[in-house]
């Protein structure tokens, strides 16, 4: 079994957070839309558009916690709080929807684009999941639920931003062995796990604990961990067709989560009509 190269995390963990995270072009266009009539905005509407985008999301919680003011009681997890706290115009303007995903890729990575952008819809419809079991489940905090959801794999966007050239080569190595595990697989390429570069990062920037607690999948005994777990598990299986092997695996989970029958569960999920 291979061993974690600690020292390329680091490196990995130190040149992430210098860098600006990028986001997608379809962001930085809607944000642009909005600026020109500010005063017309609610926090609701930027938030709808940052929410679609896992990584211009976690930009705004990494800027929030670098510049946190010491007069601040509470950790804040959902969008809509940090814009009125910081204000939508000065949201915008300290924190702008730059660099674009497509422009730090370029033309000569134009695969891991398309990689990256069905990670970043598998997120968005993960969080979509998650929010409407967390409602079900009478959870007042669902949004923290969705956020968590939102960002679960943010590690794997951010690499397919700045490693495209190992992504697909782990992508390549999985696709000629089914069985392979992907952290295995990741380890043997990156030298390390996603998984762990997740949780690092989120610790090296400070990211509020409940964040980086629902985003870790080693307590996914909790009930709210394990929300967010199952729902990124569908959205990734059913990514691949929902005739998926893993599928009824994870009706059956989500079914005992949501004290309903797998069947059940299809027709909220909507696979009862593919």
């Amino acid at each position: 079994m291979l061993k974690q190269d600690n020292k390329k995390l680091n490196k990995w963990v130190d040149n992430l957070t210098k860098i600006e995270i990028p986001v997608l072009k379809q962001t930085a266009r809607k944000l642009s839309v909005l600026s020109r009539d500010i005063e017309r905005q609610t926090p609701r509407s930027i938030a709808q558009v940052i929410k679609s985008d896992p990584l211009m999301v976690v930009k705004l919680m990494r800027y929030l916690q670098a510049h946190k003011h010491s007069v601040q009681e509470h950790e804040i997890v959902e969008v809509e709080q940090v814009l009125m706290m910081m204000g939508l115009e000065n949201t915008l303007k300290k924190m702008p929807a730059e660099p674009l995903v497509e422009d730090v890729l370029g033309q000569a990575h134009r695969d891991a684009l398309v990689h990256l952008l069905k990670v970043a819809q598998r997120a968005k419809i993960a969080s979509n999941y998650a929010f409407d079991w967390a409602v079900r489940l009478h959870d007042l905090h669902y949004e923290e639920i969705r956020i968590a959801a939102l960002l679960h794999d943010i590690a794997e966007m951010l690499m397919w931003c700045f490693s495209p050239k190992e992504m697909l080569m782990i992508r390549m190595l999985q696709a000629k062995d089914k069985t392979l595990r992907s952290h295995h697989v990741q380890e043997k390429v990156l030298g390390f796990a996603l998984h762990e570069l997740q949780l690092t990062l989120a610790i090296k920037w400070k990211l509020p604990e409940l964040l980086v607690h629902l985003i870790d999948d080693e307590y996914r005994s909790q009930q709210r961990v394990r929300n967010v777990f199952l729902a990124v598990n569908l959205a990734r299986h059913s990514a691949n067709g929902w005739d998926d092997a893993a599928l009824p695996d994870d009706y059956a989970e989500i079914g005992s989560l949501l004290h309903l029958e797998p069947a059940e569960v299809m027709t909220i999920v909507g696979a009862d009509k593919m």
